[in-house]
C-alpha cells in the first residue's frame, strides 16, 4: 500500500466514523490566556493536560470516548562548575563537568478515557535508555469520584515536586534534597537511596471526597523507573514482600489542585492543597536496606501567585543480612515561589536544603543550602516555554574542610540551565 492510500483511506474513516469526531464539546481555553481553568484541565497522565487546547483531542458525541496524542520535547543547554574538592591540579581534574547540550525529555504518547470510566495513557521517553524508556503505563478505572482504582506504571505518590504536571514545574531541575542520594559511610556501591520514589510499576486506590479530602494508597515494586519486570522476594526482618508501600492523604478546600506550578492559561485561580505522605520501602536497594520516608507538603496558586513548601524525612535501616546496626536519618525541605508579572513571563525564586549526612551520624555533619533563581517565559499562540535558572550550593556547619569536600561530591557548586520546550 502507498501512502497515498494510506492517507485516502485515513482520511476516509476519520471522515465518516460515527465514533470519533473533532473534539468540540470538551472544555476550550481558547479564550484567551488567563481565561482557563483548572476545571477544564484533566492533568491525571502527568505530561499534557487531557482537555487542553495544544494539538487537538477526539472524542465521541456522548463524551463517553476520549483520544489524544500528545508530544513533549525539552532542549536544554547546561553548565555545571564543579569544587576541586582538595584534590592537586596535578590530578587535572576539570572544575566545568557534564556541560553542553542536553534532550531531558522527548516523549511520545497518547492519553484519554473509554467508556465514561476508564482513563488510560501510555508514553515513550525516546531520551532515556533501558526500561525507562516506557515511562507511563497505566489504566484508570473510576468506581466514583471518591473511588479510582490504577494499575501500571505511574508516579508513585510522595513528593509535590514529582507529582507536578511533567513541564509545568517552576524551574527546569527539581530541589537537589528530592534527586541527590544521600551519604552512607560504608563503600556499598549498590545502596544510593534518594528521597524522590519517581516512576514504579504498581497498584493504587485514590480519590477525592466531597469533603475535598484526597488520597492514595499503593503497593509497588520499589525499583523505580528503570526495572519493568517482577523481581521481589519475601522480606527476612520483616516478613512482609519486599515492595514499596506508599500512601498520601490531602486537603484541598477549594477544590481539586492543579498538578502546576505555573501555567499563563491557569491565572485566575484560588487553590491550596495541604498534604502529608509516607512510604516504607522493604529490602530496598539491592536487598541492603529498609528505606521509611516521610513528607509533609504545601502549595497554592492563588492567581498569578503559586507558592510552595515541603519537609521531607527518611530514615536508613539496613537489613540484618549486612550485619549493620545502626540506623541513619535525614532531613529535605524546600521552599518556591513564582509570580507572573505579565500573562507571559513568571519570574521563580527557590530555597533548599539537604541534611546528607544522617544528622552527623555518618561522622560528617553540616548541610547542603541551595538558593535559586529562575525565569520562565510563555511565548504567546505557540506552546513554547523557555525557562532558565542558577543555582548556588553552598555548604554550612562543617567542622572540617574534608567533611565539607565530601558532602558535595556530585552535585554542581555553581549550575545554570536554559531549556526550551514544546509541547503538543
Amino acid at each position: 500500500m502507498t501512502h497515498k492510500h494510506f492517507l485516502f483511506l485515513l482520511s476516509l474513516a476519520l471522515s465518516t466514523s460515527p465514533i470519533l469526531a473533532e473534539d468540540t464539546s470538551l472544555p476550550s481555553l481558547t479564550g484567551g490566556v488567563g481565561g482557563g481553568s483548572s476545571s477544564t484541565l484533566d492533568m491525571d497522565n502527568g505530561v499534557v493536560p487531557i482537555a487542553d487546547n495544544r494539538g487537538f483531542t477526539l472524542q465521541s458525541k456522548d463524551g463517553r470516548f476520549v483520544f489524544k496524542p500528545y508530544l513533549m520535547l525539552q532542549a536544554s543547554g547546561n553548565f555545571n562548575w564543579y569544587d576541586s574538592e582538595g584534590l592537586d591540579k596535578a590530578y587535572n581534574q576539570d572544575n566545568v563537568a557534564n556541560s553542553g547540550f542536553a534532550i531531558p525529555n522527548a516523549i511520545l504518547g497518547f492519553t484519554g478515557r473509554a467508556f465514561g470510566k476508564i482513563d488510560y495513557n501510555l508514553c515513550i521517553n525516546a531520551a532515556a535508555s533501558g526500561a525507562a524508556i516506557l515511562q507511563q503505563a497505566w489504566i484508570d478505572y473510576g468506581i466514583s469520584p471518591a473511588a479510582h482504582f490504577r494499575v501500571g506504571k505511574f508516579k508513585t505518590p510522595f513528593s509535590h515536586a514529582y507529582l507536578t504536571t511533567l513541564g509545568e514545574t517552576l524551574m527546569p531541575s527539581l530541589p537537589n534534597s528530592m534527586t541527590q542520594a544521600v551519604i552512607l559511610p560504608y563503600s556499598l556501591n549498590a545502596v544510593t537511596p534518594a528521597f524522590a520514589t519517581g516512576f514504579d510499576l504498581g497498584v493504587e486506590f485514590h480519590g477525592m471526597t466531597k469533603k475535598n479530602i484526597g488520597y492514595e494508597l499503593g503497593l509497588f515494586n520499589g525499583t523505580g523507573i528503570n526495572v519493568n519486570t517482577a523481581s521481589k522476594t519475601l522480606s527476612d526482618d520483616v516478613h512482609l514482600p519486599s515492595l514499596l508501600y506508599a500512601g498520601r492523604l490531602t486537603y484541598q478546600p477549594f477544590g481539586a489542585m492543579p498538578a502546576s506550578q505555573g501555567n499563563p492559561k491557569l491565572l485566575n485561580e484560588k487553590k491550596m492543597l495541604v498534604g502529608l505522605s509516607a512510604n516504607y520501602n522493604v529490602e530496598s536497594e539491592s536487598e541492603s536496606t529498609n528505606d521509611l520516608r516521610i513528607g509533609a507538603e504545601f502549595a497554592m496558586l492563588w492567581k498569578r501567585l503559586y507558592l510552595a513548601a515541603e519537609l521531607y524525612y527518611m530514615q536508613v535501616d539496613f537489613t540484618k543480612r549486612q550485619k549493620i546496626h545502626n540506623e541513619y536519618n535525614y532531613l529535605g525541605a524546600y521552599v518556591q515561589a513564582g509570580y507572573f508579572v505579565t500573562k507571559h513571563l513568571q519570574p521563580a525564586l527557590r530555597y533548599d536544603f539537604f541534611d546528607r549526612n544522617g544528622f552527623g551520624a555518618t561522622g560528617t555533619g553540616g548541610f547542603l543550602n541551595a538558593p535559586a533563581i529562575g525565569l520562565n517565559y510563555f511565548i504567546p499562540s505557540c506552546n513554547l516555554k523557555l525557562s532558565g535558572m542558577y543555582e548556588y550550593v553552598g555548604r554550612w556547619g562543617h567542622d572540617r574542610q574534608l567533611d565539607r569536600d565530601i558532602d558535595d561530591l556530585g552535585v554542581a557548586t555553581h549550575r545554570a540551565v536554559v531549556m526550551l520546550q514544546y509541547s503538543f
